[in-house]
Formats: C-alpha cells, structure tokens, sequence
C-alpha cells in the first residue's frame, strides 16, 4: 500500500510540474526569482562585504547611475548595486522564514479548528477571529518596539501576526475532508484522531496551504520593508527597507536622487509580483474550479 500511494504521489507531482511549466505568468514568476535568490546566495561573491565599508569608499555622495555604479551611490558613497545584492538576501530570508513560521501555525490550528468538535473548535475558532480583526502590521510593529531588534525578531513579528487568514482557509477545507467517506470508514475502524489528521486531513489541506504559501511571501517581504522603513529592523544588516528609510532620512525624493528611491521600491514590487503570480498559478492548479476556467 505504500508503494501505491508513493507512486502516486509521484505521479501527482509530476503532473503538477507539467501544468506549472505550461503557466507562462508562473513560470517568469519562478524564473526571476530563481535569479533573485541566486544573486542573493551569491553576495559574498559578487559584490564582497568590504564595499559597504564606507572608511574604504571614495568620497561619490549621490552619485548617479553610470558605468561604475550602475545604481548609483548613496548619501555615504555606497554602491547602490553593492546594497540591493545585500538586502535581497535579508529580504528573502525574513520573507520565507517568516512565512514558513505562519504556515505551521495557521496549519496546526485551522486543522484542530476544523477537524474536532464541540468547546475546543470553538475555542480556535474565537482565537483565529481574535487575530483576524487585530491589525497585523500594527502588532507586529507593537512587538518589535518591545522586543530587541534584530532579523529574528522581525521573523516572529511577522510570523505571529500573519498566521490567522491561513487557518480560516485550512480550517474550511479541513471540514469538508472531515465528513468525507473514508474519513468516517477509518474512524469506523478504529483508527485515532492523529491517524487521520496525518493521513487524511493534512495532505487534503495541503496543496492549499503550498498555495496560500507563495502569496503570503509577498505580504511577508512588504511587512519587513515597512517595519525597517519605520526604523524598527535590524540596522546593522542591509534589507530593502532600510534602503527606502535612509533614502527618506536624506530626503532623496525631493532633492533629485530619484534612482535612492525608485531602485528599492521597484524591486520589492518585482519580487512580491513574482510571488503572486507563482501563487495565482499554484492556487490555479490546485483549485479545480478555477482550473476549469
């Protein structure tokens, strides 16, 4: 029986990577991430740690963009280029992290919310309309303040607060699995609540949560730009966001340093379009009513 079932997961894998590849919109979503993340994983090699170490830089404040600096420079004669490399890989690495940190909670409780019944369903339920109604940026800049700075508390503000819009989605598709034959033929033969919930519930709920996964990235890497634009983010590390707040310090927009603020601001709008138009094809093919259309 397990061969079967891995066979078919298999096949079903297969077929998924089949239609994810006739997806054009997905597939440049996925390519221009590909090549974000490899720049990203390969900072130290294209552009060293040393060139944002401004006792090193010749005096080049708001210089435009040119041959030399194809970004131009800062207010404290950094490359620009030097720094984007250098915040995609801060961006990113808060962005999964903390998408991965929502996913599991929103999972776990969204399936405890929709597979038992009675007082415990509706205690998840009160705790998943709690954090629905409460503000998320707004908390997740309240722990932040509250919290040392640093990525990781960036991580667990944005994992905590962004958590419960995924729990309602797996909790309704967790209801309807529940009530399904063989869900009700295994309980008839004995088995136990975590039987069914790993064997049933979760892979039935999970081509949503993958789905719901790659759009909640985006919303992710703009809440980490928004907490470091508002000073909040780790300032010793580069991220896109702080780029955007030293540009706002300086008051680039307004004094004709456009490529400060337009350079940071379009890559963080590239990278969560990437994102949503993975997720849009994901959520295509694993949704079968949108796939017949």
């Amino acid at each position: 029986m397990s061969s079967i079932a891995a066979q078919r997961r298999r096949v079903a894998l297969i077929d998924f990577c089949k239609s994810f590849a006739k997806n054009r919109a997905g597939m440049a979503g996925f390519i221009f991430l590909l090549a974000v993340s490899l720049i990203a994983l390969l900072a130290p090699v294209i552009t060293p740690a040393h060139l944002l170490d401004v006792t090193q830089l010749n005096n080049q404040r708001f210089a435009p963009p040119s041959l030399e600096h194809p970004f131009g420079t800062d207010h404290l004669s950094r490359d620009l280029l030097v720094r984007m490399v250098w915040g995609a890989r801060s961006s990113l690495i808060v962005g999964l992290s903390a998408t991965a940190m929502s996913m599991v909670i929103g999972t776990l409780v969204g399936i405890a919310a929709g597979y038992f019944q009675g007082w415990i369903a509706s205690l998840w339920m009160r705790i998943i309309d709690f954090f629905l109604v409460l503000p998320s940026l707004i908390l997740a800049i309240v722990l932040s303040s509250v919290m040392s700075r640093g990525m990781l508390t960036i991580i667990i503000a944005i994992g905590v607060t962004s958590w419960a819009g995924t729990a309602r989605v797996v909790r309704s598709q967790a209801l309807t699995i529940s009530t399904r034959d063989y869900v009700e033929r295994a309980k008839a033969l004995g088995a136990g609540h975590w039987h069914i919930i790993l064997k049933h519930i979760f892979p039935g709920v999970l081509p949503l949560v993958l789905a719901n996964t790659t759009l909640t990235v985006g919303s992710a890497i703009i809440a980490e730009s928004t907490l470091a634009f508002l000073g909040l983010g780790d300032t010793t590390k580069q991220s896109w966001g702080t780029i955007l707040r030293n540009s706002m310090d300086v008051s680039a927009a307004t004094s004709g340093y456009w490529w400060y603020v337009l350079i940071p601001g379009l890559a963080i709008v590239s990278v969560v379009l990437a994102f949503t138009l993975i997720g849009r094809a994901v959520e295509t093919i694993v949704n079968p009513t949108l796939r017949s259309r």
